[in-house]
C-alpha cells in the first residue's frame, strides 16, 4: 500500500488555515519551544513574517492564546491534521438593469 493518491500522484502539501500542527521553534539558549494547536495564518509584523498558531492547551493556561512564531525561528512544522483549503468566493458584480441597452 502506498501513500500516493488514486491517480498515482502524491497529494500536494499545503499548510492551510484550520490545520492542526505541532511546531518547534528556537527558544532561549539551546532549547526548542513546542507549540501545538490550530494554524490560523501568516502574519506580517514590521516586514517580518510569522505563523499564527492558536494553542490547544497542551501546556497549562495556554488554551486559546495565539502565538506568533517568526519564520526564521522555525525548526520543524508537523501537520497533524490538514484542513481542506477554502475555495475562493468570487462576488459577481451586478449591473443595474437597463444600464447597457
Amino acid at each position: 500500500m502506498s501513500a500516493t493518491g488514486a491517480g498515482g500522484k502524491k497529494p500536494a502539501i499545503a499548510l492551510t488555515p484550520g490545520s492542526l500542527v505541532r511546531l518547534r521553534s528556537a527558544g532561549p539558549e539551546e532549547t526548542a519551544i513546542v507549540s501545538t494547536g490550530t494554524f490560523r495564518g501568516l502574519v506580517s509584523i514590521g516586514g517580518d513574517n510569522a505563523l499564527a498558531i492558536e494553542l490547544d492547551g497542551s501546556e497549562k493556561d495556554e488554551k486559546g492564546r495565539v502565538r506568533l512564531v517568526p519564520i526564521p525561528a522555525i525548526l520543524t512544522v508537523d501537520i497533524l491534521e490538514a484542513a481542506k483549503p477554502e475555495e475562493e468566493k468570487r462576488v459577481e458584480s451586478t449591473q443595474s438593469p437597463g444600464y447597457f441597452r
